[in-house]
């Protein structure tokens, strides 16, 4: 295990997150808000220094490369790392006192899971709310996807960081060069950035606020300046807006780059786009039907609401313009079931992920006409590609681990005294990165009534869940360790 690289790099990391910190002390000057800049000047000069020292005294004295070992490891410690910065300027400024609280909604935000302690958002200063959702864009495209494209000297080892980080069960390059790979999917982001806050600020929103829902929506994080979410804006060009990029944001970035540079057949052949919004259009139809006549009498308004929440929930976004708790309850009943699916592989969403659900149907299909044809060969293909043993093997390996994560958050959860919904959602919403769930976790509630040790165990599985599972749990078994 190369320590002394893997330290190196962290303080790297460090680097870059504190060169962002210089956007919300920019925000808080424009703001007068002198307490809050002072404090980010003091934060982003110790980080500097720290990270400095750090960096100079780890310096190799050749070029080293990382193993798949040391990626994994670097990856987790830099989500930790950059948790543990995130969360200093809401603890010294005093926005959030307990450092616990801090660094929970931190780990929310680089996670994309949107999962909120704060009781009255619109009381915390605008610098603060920005650096809130600048934590989500960060973590959306992924802080080390960043690094790699950012720093030659993870040219080597930079693959390996990306398949330890990536949201799939496999890692598709658009350039034989992982670091061009990278630079690619951030110009993308940025694009697609760029293009959403404007159609906002056209919506009549200003600029703070376009800028802040639009990086909780790419990255379908779900992380709002606004007590009542989106719905605070009661209009549907912004709700048609943030439904559309939701989308977008859920599909796989790969597919992005094909269709702009020309190749639009790719969104008719891919398989798991195309189910992914044959799920989205049918829980929209159906939720629809269950909300006209019963909760809005117009059929519009059922489904601006309907393909909303589908497309946040399905996403693993969060946004809410309603409170669906009081909704019908099948249409609660799609929601819950959405929650187990999330985006594409290679998006910012979370959860299992369509390739993964398809991928498990089509083997159990398979197995049931061995039962019928036992000697018959039966070959499993997405996208008129076979899919190899080893692939579903990881697939059920990593089914397997997402719903175990899931049954030991629920009991930790439990063990709070709370009721088997709001427990069972919580993990779901945790482990998926979803954010809001049902019972006492809604759109319209928070997470700051769980005891600390509870709040730890969700910042674990917020974790675990955007670094795939693999990525965390394979530092707990005794393999990894051995030399």
């Amino acid at each position: 295990m190369n320590y002394k690289l893997v330290l190196k790099i962290i303080s790297i990391l460090t680097l870059i997150i504190t060169f962002f910190l210089i956007f919300p002390a920019a925000v808080a000057l424009y703001y007068k808000e002198i307490n809050e800049f002072k404090i980010f000047l003091l934060i982003i000069g110790g980080l500097l220094l720290i990270s400095s020292i750090s960096y100079f005294f780890l310096k190799p004295e050749k070029q080293e490369s990382l193993s798949a070992r040391d990626g994994f490891l670097l990856v987790t410690l830099s989500w930790l790392s950059a948790s543990f910065v995130g969360a200093l300027p809401f603890y010294f400024t005093g926005s959030i006192p307990a450092f616990t609280n801090a660094f929970f909604e931190t780990m929310s935000g680089f996670t994309t899971t949107g999962a909120s302690i704060l009781t009255n958002i619109e009381s915390l200063p605008k610098s603060l709310l920005f650096w809130r959702s600048l934590t989500h864009w960060l973590g959306g495209m992924g802080i080390v996807v960043l690094t790699v494209a950012i720093l030659p000297i993870l040219g080597i080892g930079g693959l390996q960081l990306i398949k330890a980080e990536a949201p799939g069960p496999s890692v598709d390059k658009i350039s034989p060069r992982i670091k061009e790979t990278a630079k690619i999917l951030w110009y993308i982001y940025l694009g697609l950035t760029i293009t959403q806050t404007l159609l906002l600020m056209l919506g009549g929103m200003n600029l703070f606020d376009a800028v802040t829902h639009t990086f909780g929506t790419l990255a379908t994080g779900g992380f709002s300046p606004k007590n009542t979410s989106v719905g605070y804006y009661n209009s549907a060009y912004i709700d048609g807006v943030i439904t559309i990029f939701m989308i977008i944001a859920g599909a796989n970035f790969i597919l992005h780059y094909r269709v702009l540079t020309g190749r639009y057949k790719v969104l008719f052949w891919d398989t798991e786009f195309r189910v992914y919004l044959t799920i989205f259009i049918l829980a929209v139809v159906i939720i629809t039907f269950n909300l006209y006549g019963t909760y809005y009498d117009s059929i519009g308004n059922s489904i601006r609401h309907a393909s909303f929440q589908a497309a946040s929930i399905l996403t693993t976004t969060g946004y809410a313009t309603v409170d669906y708790e009081k909704w019908p309850f099948l249409a609660q009943a799609i929601l819950f079931f959405l929650m187990f699916i999330g985006g594409c592989s290679g998006s910012t969403g979370g959860g299992i992920k369509v390739i993964r659900i398809y991928s498990l149907l089509k083997q159990a299909y398979n197995e049931m006409k061995y039962l019928l044809h036992p000697r018959a060969i039966f070959i499993l293909k997405i996208n008129r590609k076979t899919i190899k043993k080893d692939i579903m093997y990881a697939i059920s390996g990593f089914f397997f681990l997402y719903i175990f994560m899931i049954l030991i958050t629920t009991l930790v959860v439990a063990s709070s005294n709370q009721d088997v919904l709001t427990s069972v959602t919580t993990a779901l919403a945790t482990v998926g990165n979803i954010g809001p769930g049902l019972g006492n976790v809604g759109p319209a509630e928070h997470y700051a009534f769980y005891p600390a040790y509870v709040k730890w165990v969700l910042c674990f599985a917020m974790l675990a869940g955007r670094l795939e599972l693999y990525t965390i749990f394979i530092l707990f078994t005794p393999a990894f360790w051995r030399k």
